[in-house]
């Protein structure tokens, strides 16, 4: 298996039995346009065809950022009704296509906001030193619901709320997401990929029924959480976002200083 599509980067190792999903649009930070996002629930749904793939890797090209969340510029139009909200990411992790083979997050530089889709439903995080986690979403004048619900699944709450609730002026480095959990690996400057693959190429080895087992029993384990809360986060949104051009006045108006912990 191996694809190069519009945003996405696929290759797979057959001795190996570890696939490299890679986001591929670093000239835009690998923020996921309408385009992205469709390539990556194909993606999670043909590899659960692939019987050769049991291990995935999931990172970002370039050294600035893993994934900045939705593109700015995708156009993403909402039916008049507080009762009913599209969310284009809603479905791009491998959870919601029904994968069950472990992925691996290698996270690089910045992570923040709709990258949280992905990392909450990967089974665990390695991490660069220059990673940094933010969730900018109210200081633009918008509800953080659906990222702060699988967010409170993979850290203590009080981290997932101040993250969610300090917007854009913290940032939390890759130290301290190790030191609390959501990191389980520090590696050196650049090595968050190779790590990741070293770890996945360990999981392909074992036989894969009992890991994807494991992988469904600890999903298991939190997804009441988070169906509950996703149920909610429609009515808010609509409630609670800013029209369109306040959130717009909002970004373009936005201070580049923030405090790193």
């Amino acid at each position: 298996m191996g694809a190069v599509v519009t945003g996405l980067r696929v290759s797979a190792d057959k001795d190996t039995g570890v696939a490299v999903v890679t986001l591929d649009r670093p000239h835009r930070l690998n923020a996921i346009d309408l385009g992205m996002r469709d390539e990556l629930i194909a993606t999670w749904r043909e590899l659960r065809f692939d019987d050769s793939v049991r291990a995935v890797v999931l990172t970002g090209a370039g050294e600035r950022a893993f994934c900045t969340g939705l593109d700015r510029d995708a156009e993403v139009p909402q039916p008049n009704s507080p009762y009913m909200t599209d969310d284009p990411l809603l479905h791009i992790g491998p959870k919601s296509n029904d994968l069950w083979k472990p992925v691996i997050a290698a996270v690089n530089g910045m992570a923040c906001g709709g990258a949280f889709y992905l990392l909450g439903e990967s089974d665990f995080l390695v991490a660069d030193p220059a990673a940094t986690f933010f969730d900018p979403h109210t200081t633009y004048g918008m509800v953080s619901a659906y990222e702060s619900v699988l967010m409170a699944q993979v850290m203590p709450h009080g981290e997932a709320a101040r993250m969610a609730l300090m917007g854009t002026a913290e940032r939390l480095s890759a130290e301290r997401a190790h030191a609390i959990g959501l990191v389980t690996e520090l590696t050196s400057p650049g090595g968050a990929p190779a790590a990741a693959v070293a770890a996945a190429e360990v999981i392909a080895g074992y036989p894969p029924d009992g890991v994807q087992g494991t992988v469904r029993a600890l999903w298991a384990a939190k997804e009441a959480a988070v169906k509950h809360g996703f149920a909610q986060a429609p009515h808010l949104v609509s409630l609670g976002n800013l029209p369109p051009d306040r959130q717009a006045e909002l970004f373009r108006s936005r201070q580049s200083g923030f405090r790193a912990r």
